[in-house]
């Protein structure tokens, strides 16, 4: 048994190659469309569908090399000559849907593994490798580009293998040749060589429809994903806001997962010098709607956790302390309809009426009432860690 191929046979290597691709792929799909439908309406079974998500992606990866090595062995073997040459169309468009295959799985597992590289959070990879991609940034935008090419190239698969599997059942039920035997067993059959042109138009056809749905999924409304830099009160306070952020870091199934607030507005009044030992008061109102956290914005703004429907902003209101490092803005927080008491320590630096303020905190998501069914921190942790930076200028 020969493993590489003849102009009329398939080699052992390229039909093992064949199948397992052919498994591999089958399966991370069927494992992409049931989790869809799965619910995630509790801790459990959000731990469930992250668990299905996770055998997906996983499964995906393997996939992505198995065919890229498939492939490769291609472009070395002989292809099999077509058992009927004189039908050219369908010979031509055969061999059209053989390469367009190919194509779509490199192109759907990777566009899958660029869309989880570029966001935290959600259904982790189980390779020791694969969470993070080389020159992929974590980013809003390129998630939702490769999560539209994903889904594009994914029904372009599926019709490139439904029309695969019909083809090899028109010949083994109506031609009744050998085109399926030569994949199954290694049969020998045929004459001459198979033409190779239509790789170039299946490569061509999948880079236009890429890069439409690279165009659709990032043109027209980046500036609204886009962080939202703070504008401060014209009046309000002796300090204006020039720029800053607020964020913060909770961990989902063991991972860490950072999301942005890039939303919010702050009124400070703020003197070296205290008085009745209070050095100022700041007020922070944080549009919570404009809020990301990785693979799971839609799940966090949910009622569950911050249900921004119903409770779309949030208050920091603190009087502004010396500490015995720096300085800590203590006050409440109101969110989600609770008003806790929160203490953000925070180190200053003030230069020409410029001051830098660098602050961190952390707070217990149970204390919001937040994720009342995520009773344990299997799922989802208790400690939420914020930090804030911001740059203000007092105007001379």
């Amino acid at each position: 048994m020969s493993t590489r191929n003849t102009p009329q046979s398939y080699g052992s290597a390229a039909r093992l190659l064949h199948w397992l691709t052919a498994a591999l792929i089958l399966t991370a799909i069927g494992l992409g469309l049931y989790a869809e439908d799965m619910p995630a309406d509790t801790s459990a079974a959000v731990a469930a569908k992250a668990l299905v998500y996770s055998l997906h992606k996983t499964l995906g990866i393997a996939a992505f090399f198995t065919a890229l090595a498939r492939i490769l062995w291609a472009l070395t073997q002989p292809h099999p000559a077509p058992l009927h040459p004189e039908r050219r169309l369908e010979t031509w468009v055969a061999t059209l849907i053989h390469w367009s295959l190919y194509v779509a799985m490199i192109a759907m597992p990777l566009s899958g593994w660029v869309h989880h590289a570029a966001l935290d959070g959600f259904a982790p990879i189980f390779w020791p490798f694969g969470q993070g991609l080389p020159f992929v940034p974590k980013s809003q935008g390129v998630a939702e580009a490769a999560g539209a090419l994903h889904g594009l190239f994914s029904k372009l698969l599926i019709g490139s293998v439904l029309l695969h599997v019909a083809g090899a059942l028109k010949h083994a039920l109506i031609d009744r040749d050998h085109t399926l035997s030569r994949m199954l067993r290694g049969t020998s059959a045929g004459k001459g060589s198979a033409p190779r042109a239509p790789a170039f138009a299946a490569g061509l056809v999948y880079a236009a429809v890429g890069t439409l749905a690279l165009i659709f999924a990032t043109g027209g409304d980046e500036p609204a994903r886009a962080a939202i830099a703070p504008t401060p009160a014209a009046t309000a306070g002796n300090w204006q806001v020039q720029s800053g952020s607020l964020g913060f870091t909770v961990r989902q199934m063991g991972a860490e997962v950072s999301g942005q607030l890039p939303d919010w507005h702050a009124t400070i009044t703020f003197d070296e010098t205290p008085v009745n030992g209070v050095n100022g008061h700041v007020t922070v109102a944080i549009d919570l709607t404009k809020l990301t956290l990785g693979s799971v914005t839609d799940q966090a703004k949910g009622p569950e956790f911050f249900d921004t429907a119903t409770h779309p902003t949030a208050t920091f209101d603190a009087d502004i302390l010396p500490a015995d490092t720096g300085y800590e803005a203590k006050g409440t927080l109101t969110l989600r309809g609770a008003t806790v008491p929160v203490t953000l320590p925070f180190t200053l630096t003030t230069a020409d009426n410029t001051a830098t303020m660098t602050g961190a905190t952390t707070l217990d998501r149970r204390a919001f009432g937040m994720g009342a069914s995520y009773g344990d921190e299997a799922t989802v942790g208790f400690a939420v860690e914020v930090t804030a930076t911001l740059t203000a200028r007092r105007p001379e």
